[in-house]
């Protein structure tokens, strides 16, 4: 089964990008906005539950609650057209996602961390440039303070679903 990380910002924040998701996103219907953390892996069910979990658990104990700021969009241009919000790096969230890619888990990091919230991909060339010029002129003034992150598992459909949310900061017994 396919299985990936993510950290689901707030109501706040997931309000403006879907605002933009629903018409710009062809996956709007099949995950909510979401920081990728770790891209999608494939995995067993017995490794998920004797190995990652408990390594999900550990990751998530040995990291403090953080906060993260959005003040503008940005583009993955030339390589993709794929416009997000841009998620300010810090060393927290660095830190974080670092320790998911270590040689416990599945799943090799194919692109620098970047870390952002998705609001509009697989546009044409025109529709992309007029869309990210309009989006560009904007400003953000989005924060959000993060104590969790999900393991999620892909549906047949093609849609996520949370497998588990582990709480940053909470020791494991």
């Amino acid at each position: 089964m396919r299985y990936g990380i993510a950290v689901f910002p707030s109501k706040k924040i997931q309000d403006v990008a879907n605002s933009y998701r629903k018409r710009y996103d062809p996956h709007y219907a099949l995950i909510p906005p979401h920081i990728t953390l770790k891209e999608p892996f494939e995995a067993e069910e017995d490794e998920i539950n004797g190995k990652i979990i408990p390594e999900l658990k550990e990751v998530a104990s040995v990291t403090e609650p953080f906060s993260i700021g959005i003040f503008k969009v940005s583009t993955f241009s030339p390589v993709t057209n794929t416009i997000y919000l841009k998620v300010e790096n810090s060393d927290e969230i660095s830190n974080l996602n670092n320790r998911l890619h270590s040689d416990k888990l599945p799943g090799e990091m194919e692109f620098s961390f970047v870390p952002h919230i998705t609001i509009a991909q697989k546009l044409s060339d025109d529709e992309f440039s007029d869309v990210y010029g309009s989006l560009s002129m904007g400003k953000f003034d989005l924060h959000d303070h993060i104590d969790r992150f999900q393991l999620l598992y892909q549906l047949e459909n093609g849609a996520w679903s949370v497998y588990e949310t582990f709480r940053l900061g909470e020791k494991t017994l």
